[in-house]
């Protein structure tokens, strides 16, 4: 299976959207055509209960949360998915980021 591009989604708190879009833009990896700063975002939400060992960033250790953040979704060249990945750990307030990524196949 041959592709270019990927889709990357990742789960973070809505406070997180701006930084995480203009690092990823500085880097070129938001452009479409001829507009730059593309993504898009839906609010979802979620249960979580943060282990033993764990950092919770929102929660107590032990206990079931439930709560709302959102969900940034961006189309970006394959070769540049790595980088990306990075880029969305250096920003991201969570221990362990969801980052999903899915292949495009047009």
């Amino acid at each position: 299976m041959n592709f270019n591009y990927v889709k990357i989604e990742v789960l973070v708190p809505e406070e997180y959207i701006e930084k995480l879009r203009n690092n990823l833009n500085d880097q070129g990896f938001l452009k479409v055509g001829n507009y730059d700063h593309v993504i898009s975002f839906t609010e979802v939400k979620g249960y979580w209960r943060p282990l033993e060992n764990s950092n919770p960033y929102n929660g107590d250790i032990g206990d079931i949360s439930f709560g709302t953040e959102c969900k940034m979704e961006f189309k970006c060249l394959y070769e540049n998915m790595e980088q990306a990945k990075q880029i969305i750990k250096s920003v991201h307030p969570y221990e362990e980021p969801v980052i999903n990524i899915l292949p495009l196949l047009n």
